[in-house]
C-alpha cells in the first residue's frame, strides 16, 4: 500500500512538473515574437543562454543549489547538453528558418512519437496502448491547430533536414535524461545551460563581427525593452525553470508519460496568442485544442503503469 502510494506521488509530481514545463513554453511565443521583430534569433540566443547560465551559477555560488559534479563522469550530463539546448535549438532555429510554419510546425509536432519510439528503441521501454493512442490523438490535435491556420509548402529539403535534426535530438534528450539517473535535476539543468551559453554566444558574437553589429548586440537589452522582457522570461522561465521541471518530470515519470505533455504548450501558444496578441482563435483551433487535452489525458489514463 505504501509503494502505491509513493507512486501515485512520483505520478502526480512528475505530471505536474510536466505540465508547468510545456505552460513556460507555450507563453514564451508571447515574447519571442515581440523580440525577434527587431533582433536576430541568435541574438535572442545567446542573451538567454547568458542570463540563465549566469542566474545558475550565483545561485551555485551562493549554495541556494546543490551543484556537486566533482568526481563525478560528466559524460551523461555532456550528451544530455549536446542534444539538447545545442543540437536541438541549432536544428529548430535553421528549420524555422527554411521553411514554412505550418511545415515546420508539423515536424515539431512529431516529437512526442520520436521520443516513445527513442524509449522503446534505448531504454527498452515500451509504451502502453493507452500512451500510443493519447499520443496519436495529442499529434492530431497539433496538427488540426497548425494546418488551419493555412498549409504551405517550401520543398526545402535543407530545412527539412534541420528540423529531422532538431526532432532526433531532442528525442535523444528525453533518453539520456532518463540515463543519467546519478544527477540531480539542478545539476542536469545547470550543464546544459553552460553548454548552451557557451555555443549560442559565441555564435552570436560571431554573426554579430561578420555584420559589423557587435556593439548593437551588446548594449541590445538596454535599448530594446521587449527583448529585454523576452530574454529575462526565456532565460529565467523556459531555461532555468522550465529545462530543471522537464528533467524531473523525465526522470519521475519516464520519457514516454512526460512526452504527452509536448502538445500542452501548443494549447497555452494559441490561447496566449489570442488573448494577449489578439491573434485570430478559430473554432478549428478550438477544437484542435480540445482534441490535444484529450490526448494528454489519455496518455495518462493508467496511473500506476508503464
Amino acid at each position: 500500500m505504501k509503494e502505491r502510494t509513493g507512486k501515485q506521488r512520483e505520478l502526480i509530481a512528475g505530471c505536474l512538473c510536466a505540465i508547468g514545463c510545456e505552460t513556460l513554453y507555450g507563453f514564451s511565443s508571447v515574447f519571442t515574437k515581440k523580440a525577434t521583430e527587431t533582433a536576430g534569433t541568435l541574438a535572442l540566443l545567446g542573451w538567454r543562454f547568458l542570463i540563465a547560465a549566469a542566474i545558475m551559477g550565483v545561485c551555485a555560488l551562493f549554495g541556494s543549489i546543490k551543484i556537486k559534479l566533482k568526481g563525478k563522469s560528466l559524460r551523461p550530463l555532456l550528451l544530455v547538453a549536446l542534444f539538447s539546448p545545442v543540437i536541438y535549438f541549432i536544428g529548430e532555429t535553421a528549420g524555422i528558418a527554411l521553411t514554412t510554419a505550418s511545415e515546420s510546425g508539423a515536424f515539431l509536432a512529431c516529437i512526442p512519437v520520436a521520443s516513445i519510439s527513442a524509449s522503446a528503441l534505448l531504454l527498452k521501454k515500451k509504451p502502453t496502448r493507452v500512451q500510443v493512442t493519447g499520443i496519436l490523438i495529442t499529434l492530431t490535435g497539433v496538427l488540426i491547430t497548425i494546418f488551419v491556420v493555412g498549409a504551405t509548402s517550401s520543398l526545402s529539403f535543407t530545412g527539412y533536414l534541420f528540423l529531422l535534426a532538431a526532432v532526433i535530438s531532442y528525442a535523444l534528450y528525453c533518453v539520456s535524461v532518463e540515463k543519467a539517473s546519478g544527477f540531480s535535476g539542478a545539476e542536469i539543468t545547470y550543464v546544459m545551460l553552460t553548454a548552451g551559453a557557451a555555443v549560442f554566444v559565441v555564435l552570436a558574437l560571431t554573426e554579430a563581427a561578420i555584420k559589423g553589429n557587435l556593439r548593437e548586440l551588446i548594449t541590445l537589452p538596454l535599448r530594446n525593452r521587449d527583448f529585454l522582457y523576452a530574454i529575462l522570461y526565456q532565460g529565467i522561465g523556459c531555461s532555468i525553470i522550465a529545462f530543471f521541471l522537464s528533467n524531473v518530470a523525465i526522470s519521475k515519470i519516464g520519457v514516454n508519460r512526460a512526452s504527452s505533455f509536448i502538445g500542452v504548450a501548443t494549447v497555452i501558444s494559441i490561447t496566449a496568442g489570442a488573448l494577449i496578441l489578439r491573434e485570430p482563435f478559430t473554432p478549428f483551433q478550438i477544437a484542435g485544442a480540445a482534441v490535444i487535452i484529450a490526448g494528454v489525458y489519455i496518455a495518462n489514463a493508467e496511473p500506476l503503469s508503464g
